[in-house]
């Protein structure tokens, strides 16, 4: 039986349960992909590129030989892959997805594209069911995804932010609310990144734009649009990565549930945070931010680290981001019927019980 192409929605819903092969090539892949699919390149970059230009300068049917002669080799490491990612999943497969009809739950199902849905996946898909897997290709590929992911931010999801200026522990916050059953969604988790000078220390290498997206378009179509979803108050960049416009515009016009925590709770929250970090990676983090701090913050800021004094060091710093997230609070429009103040004593994880409370209270107001 021929691979059988399906649609995006069928795609991603099976996604969830069966092993996805992407067969572009690794360029491609470490770009961006849908997220969870393994890289199994059915071309290295350069072989692409070979078969690409003979595709342009000579003839379809030239590249297709050459394209073969790559391929062939290639042959049974593929499906010894194919193999190892079913049976890694075979114990965690449900047979009961949607509405979509499946075949036994115990089928070597796998799942492929690639760029169009094209002559690579068409490829990999006709090696993989010679050998005897149930194989699905994704019409349209990854473009059809990229389409989907898109189309996401366009919907109109429900969200309800939560503000704070820093070292309130919103992310914590966001952590325990996700635990007391709210939806959560962690912005900065996705961008690995904490969203300041000094929030890529310590943290993996930033995704790239596109991939940022993939994996916030599919966290979002994880929810269905009557849920309201928690989102931390962010500036519209996050480290290297931005906020999609859509989304963005959305979180602006949502309500805020600010968390009011002391100036010294918070400096003693930060100093547990950070005080560990690398001296030096946080020396270069002042430094980037030195003409905003001021030369001579900067420069207090940097001696007061080498000298062991992290709290007055951070102190510096904190009156520096209080005033930053000051303007970027007030600087939208609705402000006082979107902003619902929760004053805390100090940072702890009973935030989040207050802020349930609180939203709910909004929510059973006349």
């Amino acid at each position: 039986m021929a691979a059988e192409r399906i649609h995006i929605d069928q795609f991603l819903e099976l996604a969830k349960h069966y092993p996805v092969i992407d067969v572009r090539s690794p360029g491609e892949y470490d770009h961006a992909h849908i997220p969870g699919a393994h890289s199994m390149p059915l071309f290295t970059d350069e072989e692409r590129k070979i078969v690409g230009t003979t595709y342009k300068q000579q003839s379809r049917e030239q590249a297709i030989k050459i394209g073969l002669d790559f391929f062939g080799p290639k042959m049974r490491k593929m499906v010894e892959e194919a193999e190892s990612l079913v049976k890694s999943r075979e114990s965690g497969v449900n047979s009961q997805i949607s509405d979509f009809k499946l075949p036994n739950k115990d089928s070597r199902l796998i799942l492929v594209f690639c760029w169009r849905g094209g002559m690579r996946s068409a490829a990999v898909s006709w090696l993989l069911d010679m050998y005897g897997f149930k194989v699905y290709t994704l019409t349209g590929g990854y473009k059809k995804f990229r389409n989907h992911t898109l189309d996401t931010f366009k919907l109109p999801f429900q969200f309800k932010i939560l503000g704070g200026y820093t070292g309130s522990g919103k992310t914590e916050t966001l952590k325990h609310l996700e635990k007391a059953g709210e939806r959560v969604i962690d912005l900065e988790d996705l961008a690995k990144h904490k969203g300041s000078a000094f929030g890529n220390i310590g943290l993996a290498k930033q995704p790239t734009q596109e991939m940022f997206e993939n994996l916030l378009g599919c966290e979002l179509r994880a929810h269905c649009l009557e849920s309201k979803l928690w989102l931390e108050d962010e500036s519209q960049r996050i480290g290297l990565v931005n906020i999609p416009n859509e989304i963005w515009a959305n979180m602006r016009q949502s309500p805020i549930h600010f968390l009011d925590i002391p100036f010294d709770e918070r400096l003693q929250h930060l100093v547990e945070e950070y005080g560990s970090l690398d001296q030096q990676q946080m020396i270069d983090a002042i430094g980037r931010i030195k003409d905003k701090l001021g030369g001579l913050n900067a420069k207090n800021a940097i001696q007061l680290l080498k000298d062991g004094n992290t709290a007055e060091s951070f102190r510096i710093l904190l009156k520096y981001y209080d005033k930053h997230y000051f303007k970027g609070l007030h600087n939208r429009e609705g402000l006082n019927s979107l902003l619902h103040t929760v004053e805390c004593k100090t940072v702890t994880p009973e935030n989040a019980n207050r802020l349930i409370a609180e939203t709910q209270y909004q929510h059973e107001k006349p």
